[in-house]
């Protein structure tokens, strides 16, 4: 995966020619249970490889929590946010970018918690698995979503060449408006991952985990009921610390990933070889 390059103005002919500015979510996000290709049961690794087009590749994941309104940021970005994150991760200077989506739920809930994707660099690859993404909607009355789920994943089932071969950790954002889980039973991940040796892990161990390959970020949206709780904000902060980026609107989720890759990238990154990307300088991108 990760091949192909991200055509800004290719995905803006093809969003026109699907509607995507009109369309609704239920209209776009047609799943009505998990896509098969997005169940995580039985994946053991997802990759994120340089390549000759890609050289220095950098791995991003976007965990969007699909609980209750929050599957308004999918829709967002799915109408404009994914090409602005991507346009504007581009032209800030990291040119091989490779994005991969995991859906986050309820592992006490819901029927399918966790959803993955793949890394991809890909304008039409992108879309196609995010609009694979299922919208269940569910989560319940247990104070919280499985954001953890997506630290479990990315710091035991990712292997990415940036952090193998230049030792530059990716870039991991969850985004939503719960507060986290706490804890997941090594019963409830083997439900989840399939057969295998688990534990019962913690929320902290897990962020610690996937810290060790990846900048972990979390972006809170704050203008929903439940993300307007100051509790909430309180416990990611002391969880997060300087990691926690609290928004007003899920729309500035396509804003803010980008300026903290650039920042990220410009005080940590190592020096890299050109990239051989091509292509780019022609490329309209829309900030």
């Amino acid at each position: 995966m990760g091949h192909g390059y991200y055509s800004v103005d290719d995905r803006a002919t093809r969003a026109a020619s699907l509607s995507y500015g009109t369309k609704s979510a239920r209209e776009i996000f047609t799943q009505r249970s998990i896509n098969n290709a997005m169940n995580p049961h039985g994946i053991r690794v997802r990759e994120a490889r340089d390549s000759a087009e890609h050289p220095n590749s950098v791995a991003i994941i976007l965990a969007l929590d699909v609980t209750g309104s929050m599957g308004s940021i999918p829709h967002h970005l799915v109408k404009e946010g994914l090409p602005k994150i991507m346009g504007r991760i581009i032209q800030s200077g990291t040119p091989d970018p490779q994005l991969l989506f995991l859906a986050v739920g309820d592992h006490e809930c819901d029927n399918s918690p966790l959803q993955v994707g793949q890394f991809e660099s890909n304008d039409e690859l992108l879309d196609k698995w995010l609009t694979d993404v299922y919208l269940e909607g569910g989560g319940g009355g247990n104070a919280g979503e499985s954001y953890l789920l997506a630290w479990y994943f990315a710091g035991f089932h990712t292997s990415i060449d940036c952090f193998e071969k230049r030792q530059q950790k990716g870039f991991l954002f969850t985004i939503g408006d719960e507060p986290t889980l706490l804890d997941v039973p090594a019963q409830a991940v083997k439900h989840i991952m399939g057969d295998g040796q688990y534990e019962n892990y913690s929320a902290s161990v897990l962020l610690d985990r996937a810290r060790e390959l990846y900048h972990v970020f979390h972006l809170h949206i704050r203008q929903t009921s439940a993300g307007s709780n100051q509790q909430t904000m309180d416990g990611w902060k002391q969880l997060m610390g300087n990691q926690l980026i609290i928004l007003d609107r899920h729309e500035d989720v396509s804003k803010v990933i980008p300026e903290l890759i650039a920042e990220t990238m410009r005080t940590t990154a190592k020096p890299a070889a050109p990239s051989l990307s091509t292509g780019l300088a022609e490329t309209s991108i829309l900030l």
